[in-house]
């Protein structure tokens, strides 16, 4: 992965500030709406008077002040987005018996025939160096020997994952299905018909006028595609709740080839899942773990290197498996270079991005080799939810944010509990802080994630309460035994 001190696009930084501008009439206005109340605070009664007698006699005073009231009011309410707010969320935990040793792993892969000596071997040493702990979870089918990787067995995982996620998110929230308005599902390598959303409508009988959508091949950062697509639909939607279901599924994506780059994926995917539930009632506000301040969303599919980076396709001898390359980890770097170049004027303190346009304006005046200063994104930030795609993914992202093991602990205690669950991984995550007691009211939370095509989406979360997990956690059993030290 690049090193960010490298040269800053300032095209990527104009994003940002074009986002901010768009939002500059509401920006305005809430402060000039505090200092007209303030003076209005500090008036006595003969001001009050003085002014009322001047008024009388300037009808023309009176109209402007008028029209321009009324136009103000109109302008803000059309401007105004809706709060979206996150009353919880539920991440599935598998039973005990799909736990999956390395030893297990091992034994099975050579059960099945498959696989090369050499292969075999590979496997044993991705294993080794994953960050993977002996607690992750496969499904059924692929337990089995021989493994089972049907259509039916694929829809007995989906159903597994979804609907213990739901049926706890339901029961902690204490929402009925058919008050959803909005259903979003995002799995990117099973995408079986009637739809995964559908399966969803049929076993909750949610509402006939529901808008649902679902979101295939979109990678692990799809979670945030899912709430990017929740978040517009609920300004348009009034007084409803949206639901995100976000998982990946194994049974029929097993690699059972010998190429080492679609070998890979076997090693660190795992099964998991999660279940958001997102409001724009202002009434949910109260009892609402966080609200929602950015969505910010870079794709990179245009450099065809970016696009083909994860790619599914046939081997040789036309075994399907997603493919990684090894140019992943430098077409990541750029990838969140772009997100976090815009995202910087959203969320930074100014005195950060005053340090950050000085240095560049000085490089660019006087043509030096000095590094631009990177903005410590520590200050915007009280936790990081980085995805938990691999131990290398994690180790970079702390070098070059310049984070402290603390900051990284979440994602590192999911990868090695649970492994790469996909999309679904940020949600175990923000569960682990908020199982350690660490989530306090007003902090900012940071969810970032990449995904195929090659994209880098990012969220931000502010904690309206100090929150405590809720019943049935996937870290309730064993919160106790993390942080862990990871052996290199």
């Amino acid at each position: 992965m690049p090193d960010f001190q490298q040269s800053v696009k300032l095209k990527y930084v104009k994003l940002g500030y074009h986002y901010l501008m768009s939002h500059i009439f509401t920006l305005c206005l809430l402060p000039l709406m505090s200092v007209i109340l303030l003076q209005a605070s500090q008036m006595k009664a003969e001001d009050i008077h003085h002014l009322w007698a001047h008024l009388q006699y300037n009808l023309i005073t009176v109209l402007a002040f008028c029209a321009i009231l009324v136009f103000g009011s109109t302008l803000f309410i059309i401007t105004r987005s809706k709060s979206v707010y996150l009353i919880d969320y539920s991440c599935h935990r598998p039973p005990p018996h799909l736990r999956v040793r390395f030893h297990q792993f091992m034994d099975h892969s050579t059960l099945t025939g498959d696989f090369l000596p050499s292969s075999l071997d590979f496997q044993r040493k991705i294993l080794l160096r994953s960050g993977l702990g002996q607690d992750t979870y496969l499904p059924a089918s692929v337990h089995a020997i021989p493994p089972n990787p049907s259509l039916a067995a694929a829809r007995e995982e989906a159903e597994q994952v979804m609907f213990s996620a739901l049926d706890n998110l339901f029961a902690n929230t204490h929402v009925k299905p058919k008050h959803i308005g909005i259903l979003v599902v995002n799995c990117s390598l099973f995408n079986p018909t009637p739809s995964l959303s559908a399966m969803i409508v049929n076993r909750y009988k949610l509402r006939g006028n529901v808008k649902s959508f679902n979101l295939g091949g979109m990678g692990c950062s799809a979670s945030l595609i899912a709430l990017d697509l929740a978040k517009d639909l609920l300004q348009v939607h009034r007084n409803t709740y949206a639901l995100i279901l976000s998982t990946e599924n194994i049974t029929q994506n097993w690699y059972f080839g010998n190429n080492k780059a679609m070998l890979i994926p076997n090693c660190l995917f795992r099964l998991g899942g999660a279940a958001i539930l997102l409001s724009n009632k202002p009434s949910d506000r109260s009892r609402a773990k966080y609200k929602l301040l950015h969505v910010v969303r870079s794709h990179k599919g245009a450099d065809d290197k970016a696009f083909r980076c994860v790619y599914q396709e046939q081997d040789d001898v036309g075994k399907t498996g997603v493919s990684l390359s090894k140019d992943l980890m430098a077409i990541a770097g750029a990838a969140l270079k772009t997100n976090i170049t815009t995202l910087g004027p959203l969320v930074l303190p100014l005195s950060e991005q005053l340090l950050f346009f000085f240095t560049l304006f000085l490089k660019k005046l006087f043509n030096s080799k000095m590094n631009p200063y990177i903005p410590d994104f520590k200050l915007a930030f009280h936790h990081f939810c980085i995805h938990a795609g691999g131990r290398a993914v994690i180790d970079e992202l702390e070098k070059n944010l310049q984070l402290l093991p603390e900051h990284v602990e979440a994602s590192r205690m999911t990868l090695h509990r649970f492994g790469n669950t996909s999309s679904s991984s940020i949600w175990y995550e923000l569960a682990y802080t908020e199982a350690k007691g660490r989530m306090r009211k007003g902090h900012r939370v940071w969810q970032i994630a990449f995904g195929s095509g090659f994209k880098c989406n990012s969220a931000v979360w502010k904690a309206l309460t100090h929150v405590t997990p809720s019943p049935n956690t996937p870290w309730e059993d064993c919160i106790h035994n993390y942080p862990v030290q990871i052996v290199a």
